[in-house]
């Protein structure tokens, strides 16, 4: 988790130098569910994201130089700096990208799943999908479909209550407890506190069991809040300022770094060293980024399809 988080302050101080441009969205306060989640798979297990990927990306596997370089537009990004922070992909760790397009994975996850039980795999899908997302066509359709083939497909819905600066009160009906929808699709739902990694793991780790013995898709809402804004561009001017204090929210870092004090599984010292060692990693990626060539200009032709 601190590793997604040192990242992700590293890329908003990129960003505000111009070192990366476009759309940012950042991942700060939602690392317990990428990390809780990865952390219940095996690695031959898909996972596909939508646009604020770079904590799917990194819990799944994802170098962090490669990671980097992608976002500031290099050619040894994980596209060749052609896909940016909404579209980060490494097949090798099975990660099957982030996607820029609100419920556009969703389908898509259907066709992962889909592909591994026809072959018949021992292989689950997680898709990972906002709030945002459950107003879109894609989310019944594909909901609909993976419970009729019975597809090995575990919906991952991270509520952070706003669909860019539109609270889910008012922008879908019972909002805050979306995974109830997925009863309409015959397909098992909970929702727990994604800012727990430990009970997230927990639940995810039971959740995956039971698909792979049962079969079917699972849906969980994992509740969750983001620090920053829908994307850099956004002062968070609708929030007020002590909201998360309101809803009882607790940073995910913290609380699991005071859990592993009180309980003596760590020590100041060790904890020291993992941030050093965290630290190092992600001036090593920032270091690679800047070094790293841009694409020559015949890359804007290649792998264009259409």
């Amino acid at each position: 988790m601190l590793l997604i988080r040192r990242f992700e302050e590293a890329c908003g101080r990129l960003y505000m130098q111009g070192k990366i441009r476009g759309f940012l969205h950042l991942y700060i306060g939602e690392e317990a569910i990428a990390v809780g989640t990865m952390a219940a798979l095996r690695p031959d297990d898909y996972v596909i994201g939508h646009y604020r990927d770079h904590g799917h990306a990194i819990a799944k596997g994802m170098d962090t130089k490669i990671a980097m370089a992608e976002l500031c537009g290099k050619a040894t990004g994980s596209s060749g700096g052609k896909g940016g922070s909404m579209h980060l992909f490494d097949s090798k760790k099975h990660f099957m990208g982030g996607h820029a397009i609100v419920a556009g994975q969703m389908p898509i996850a259907a066709g992962l799943a889909l592909a591994s039980k026809y072959r018949k795999e021992d292989r689950i899908t997680v898709c990972f999908f906002g709030d945002g997302a459950v107003n879109q066509g894609e989310f019944h359709e594909t909901l609909n479909l993976a419970s009729v083939w019975k597809l090995p497909v575990l919906f991952l819905l991270e509520n952070n209550l706003y669909g860019m600066g539109t609270h889910v009160d008012r922008s879908r009906a019972g909002g805050r407890h979306i995974y109830e929808a997925a009863a309409a699709y015959d397909i098992p739902g909970v929702q727990i506190n994604g800012m727990d990694v430990l009970g997230m793991n927990e639940c995810v780790s039971e959740t995956v069991k039971s698909m792979r013995k049962d079969g079917g898709p699972r849906f969980i809402e994992a509740m969750c809040y983001r620090y920053r804004g829908h994307s850099m561009a956004d002062p968070t001017m609708y929030r007020e300022r002590d909201e998360a204090e309101e809803l009882g929210i607790k940073d995910p870092i913290e609380s699991l770094k005071n859990f592993m004090l009180q309980f003596e599984i760590v020590d100041d010292g060790e904890l020291a060293e993992i941030n050093a060692k965290v630290e190092a990693e992600i001036s090593d990626a920032v270091q690679f980024a800047e070094d790293s060539p841009t694409p020559d200009l015949d890359a804007m032709y290649r792998n264009v399809y259409a």
